[in-house]
């Protein structure tokens, strides 16, 4: 996995949710299979069978966000301009074919919420936008084909 960059805001969720994880739902889990295991045989007992799967998925989900953690490099949103594209900016586009605007906010893979306006930077929208000022085109490569969007504000 390569370097994840991200805020110091996205950096402190990944933090708290490993946290919740491993206080919170690791016990819990580890509770239905002691109850579990109380109940007798275990060659024939399905709710032990779920709560160690459970578990297993719960620990597998804590060591990825262990490593992106581990391989995260914090950007310092104080060196940021507006001047270009650039991530954590907020890009407001036109499509130039059907004249709809549209306003995102480029940010790291681990931070993309569409529904909140973030794309990740990953993204063809995000990569053909990057490095672009405001008044330029960018041509976009799509599965739908080539798309043209006009920068028409950049801002944080």
């Amino acid at each position: 996995m390569a370097v994840s960059y991200m805020t110091e805001d996205g950096y402190k969720k990944l933090l708290d949710e490993i946290s919740y994880l491993e206080t919170i739902k690791r016990p819990e889990i580890s509770r239905q299979i002691a109850e579990a295991r109380d109940k007798g045989d275990l060659s024939e007992n399905a709710e032990y069978d779920a709560a160690k799967e459970a578990q297993g998925m719960l620990e597998m989900k804590i060591s990825q966000l262990k490593e992106l953690v581990a391989k995260a490099r914090l950007i310092d949103e104080s060196k940021l301009t507006n001047e270009s594209v650039q991530i954590l900016s907020k890009v407001k586009i036109k499509n130039v074919k059907n004249k709809m605007e549209m306003t995102y906010t480029i940010v790291s893979d681990s931070e993309a919420n569409l529904k909140e306006g973030k794309i990740a930077v990953s993204t063809p929208i995000a990569k053909g936008l990057l490095g672009k000022k405001v008044g330029e085109i960018a041509e976009i490569k799509v599965p739908s084909g080539l798309m043209s969007f006009e920068i028409i504000d950049i801002s944080f």
